[in-house]
């Protein structure tokens, strides 16, 4: 871009063709740049290490929206891990978690919930069940589908149809095989 300045009557000239100039360079570039950054990072921060998973709003929209404001909201911190099977899922998001005492009742009925459904099961073919995918659990009915965030520690065809992948984890990857029931989601929160 030539935005050499000279003396003179040019000078005005020159610095609006170089204002618009590099208006149009912007127009440009930014939905390549948007592209890279327009989905939610959801950075997971738990008792034996941290974990960020990418969101998927394009596929899942309304998952990634509901997820992302209830985290936001603070509503995952302090909670505790209520299902963990070694080389298939670590689960949360059930409240009631925080409290030990009610720790056989973790993980089930209506309370184990936010209270607020999605209401739309958004499964889609494109996102499958691979190792680290993040999906969220329902109670039976796909469209029930709330806060409850699981992933996957292999590779699990046998969900895809049923759960919608709305995520998939990106940095400390071995930190989800880690957890064990109880163990404590500290904070979550969406990376700036």
């Amino acid at each position: 871009m030539f935005c050499a300045f000279r003396a003179g009557s040019l000078t005005l000239v020159v610095r609006v063709f170089c204002v618009f100039s590099a208006a149009i360079l912007g127009a440009v570039l930014r939905p390549v740049h948007a592209q890279g950054v327009s989905a939610p990072v959801i950075v997971v921060e738990t008792a034996k290490g941290s974990f960020a998973i990418e969101t998927y709003p394009e596929e899942a929209p309304k998952t990634v929206a509901h997820v992302v404001d209830l985290v936001k909201r603070g509503f995952y911190d302090g909670q505790r891990v209520h299902r963990a099977v070694p080389g298939f899922v670590v689960q949360w998001g059930d409240p009631r978690s925080r409290d030990p005492a009610l720790q056989s009742e973790w993980g089930r009925g209506d309370a184990a919930s936010s209270g607020k459904p999605i209401d739309v099961p958004e499964i889609t073919k494109k996102r499958t069940h691979t190792a680290g995918a993040v999906g969220i659990a329902h109670p039976g009915l796909p469209s029930r589908a709330d806060s409850q965030i699981y992933i996957t520690l292999d590779e699990r065809p046998d969900l895809d149809g049923k759960y919608a992948v709305f995520g998939h984890v990106v940095d400390g990857v071995g930190v989800p095989a880690t957890l064990q029931r109880g163990d404590v989601i500290v904070r979550m929160y969406v990376r700036p």
